[in-house]
């Protein structure tokens, strides 16, 4: 099958970069850069089966991902993208939101023809994601929060030293104004009092000594959240990618 170079669809531009039609399944799938809500979003697609979708955090692009993607991909069909502010997508000096980045994901779900899927967010992903759950329920078959809570409670300076280590996991590195247009919606953003309404199934994954999405943060999470699981792991905000299997079989055993 040959895919063609550009397709357009009503909600945004997709310009294909690979067509995937290799017998043998390649590293990623498909790269392609999507035109949604406005901006240029870079997204990569892996696997077959039920779509599972993976929102980054704060300073980095999607290939912090690339361990994640590789395993759920046996399983699930993955889309990793950068979000607006990070990596190949585009990077406007404006004002952003959570809403905002939340409906640069819809839209990009949209593009995609993406109807239904499972939602992993990471740390500002979280905050995505749960926006996206808030606002668009129907688009989210179960919700994984990891290293997350539904507002910013830490200082600026221990979120800053911490970014700067995450950001050196990226394959693209981030410009200083993008990470603080991002820094600016996340700590702009407090879902607390709207918990209650998210009806996804949903895990909710917390490092044991982290000080950016506490223990405390996730309890109280599970308490809102009517359908909640909690998991705690041995590690700080970075857990996800120091015990990474172990993340990943818990997620796996979550969505059995």
């Amino acid at each position: 099958m040959t895919m063609p170079r550009r397709q357009s669809r009503s909600v945004g531009r997709i310009d294909w970069v690979n067509d995937g039609s290799n017998d043998q399944q390649s590293e990623v799938d498909m790269s392609s850069m999507a035109h949604v809500n406005g901006i240029d979003i870079h997204y990569e697609v892996q696997g077959q089966g039920e779509w599972f979708v993976l929102i980054g955090g704060l300073g980095v692009d999607s290939s912090i991902f690339r361990h994640y993607v590789t395993a759920l991909a046996r399983n699930y069909r993955v889309l990793v993208f950068d979000n607006r502010g990070a990596g190949a997508s585009s990077k406007p000096d404006v004002p952003y939101t959570i809403p905002l980045m939340a409906q640069d994901t819809v839209s990009l779900l949209d593009a995609i023809g993406i109807q239904r899927a499972n939602v992993l967010g990471l740390s500002l992903g979280g905050r995505i994601a749960l926006e996206l759950s808030l606002t668009n329920p129907q688009r989210v078959a179960n919700l994984i929060l990891v290293s997350t809570s539904p507002s910013v409670q830490s200082k600026l300076s221990p979120i800053a030293k911490l970014a700067k280590q995450v950001r050196s996991l990226s394959r693209r590195q981030q410009p200083y104004y993008a990470f603080r247009r991002q820094l600016a919606a996340s700590s702009g953003y407090d879902c607390t009092d709207r918990l209650c309404e998210i009806i996804a199934r949903t895990l909710v994954m917390y490092g044991s000594s982290d000080r950016m999405a506490t223990r405390a943060q996730a309890e109280d999470m599970q308490r809102r959240i009517a359908n909640c699981e909690l998991m705690g792991f041995n590690g700080g905000h970075l857990f996800v990618f120091l015990r990474a299997d172990e993340v990943i079989t818990a997620i796996l055993r979550f969505l059995a």
